[in-house]
């Protein structure tokens, strides 16, 4: 908020222009040090940063702590990360950032591999966290929730804030793909959508490109990560 202000974006209210900023936050506390966690300076920093492109995919920003295949707890869960990918269609570009930091497995979408995800009990090869989670109906009162895939789909297709909302529904189709189970109570899962041109496009276009967008990025976000904090990365599992 003190970069855009400073930038004199954001609501006039006279004095000066209050920056409106969307904002959400992916737990994970129970990765190496709770109490090592984002402040105003690093925020700030970053938004510096984003007029260098320094932007990193894996275990940088949000992705440091991320994490996947948590069904069964901490014990058999993966190394995730943060992964981008985009597309240009002759004037039209639309991309998409994810976060991912989820409680179930991930697929590439286009083979349907599972990528990572639940290990099995000697962490060499996966187990399915969709036939865990229906080996018992049993009620759970607490599923680990520190579960919250967030998504940013940026385009610079002219839309305005009812026609981005519907973009990101579409887009979370690229969620269905690609994780399992997923959108569940234990989950937080986000995708925020923003126009930042003038480019007139078809929202259906705009909309299906971003689902297969966020499934891309997906596939991003589990390769560049590293093993770290005793979490093994997928470029690392059967080695």
């Amino acid at each position: 908020m003190k970069y855009l202000e400073e930038k004199n974006l954001g609501f006039d209210v006279g004095v000066t222009k209050v920056p409106l900023v969307s904002q959400s936050c992916l737990f994970d506390l129970t990765v190496a040090d709770a109490f090592t966690r984002p402040d105003q300076t690093m925020a700030y920093n970053a938004c510096l940063g984003a007029e260098q492109s320094n932007f990193k995919e894996g275990n940088f920003g949000a992705g440091t702590g991320a994490i996947v295949g948590k069904l069964l707890g901490m014990d058999y869960c993966m190394k995730s990360g943060i992964g981008y990918y985009g597309i240009k269609l002759g004037d039209l570009k639309v991309g998409a950032i994810v976060a991912l930091n989820s409680l179930g497995d991930i697929f590439d979408w286009k083979t349907g591999e599972k990528i990572a995800g639940l290990l099995d009990e000697n962490k060499k090869d996966f187990r399915s966290s969709d036939e865990q989670l229906f080996k018992s109906y049993a009620q759970i009162d607490n599923r680990f929730v520190e579960n919250t895939a967030i998504a940013v789909v940026f385009t610079n297709a002219e839309f305005d804030k009812t026609k981005l909302c519907k973009i990101s529904e579409m887009a979370h189709n690229g969620y269905a793909r690609s994780i399992r189970p997923v959108h569940t109570s234990a989950d937080g899962d986000t995708i925020y959508a923003v126009s930042i041109g003038n480019v007139k496009a078809d929202i259906d276009v705009v909309g299906t490109l971003a689902s297969r967008i966020i499934s891309e990025a997906i596939i991003s976000a589990v390769n560049n990560a590293e093993s770290e904090y005793g979490y093994t990365a997928a470029k690392d599992l059967k080695k």
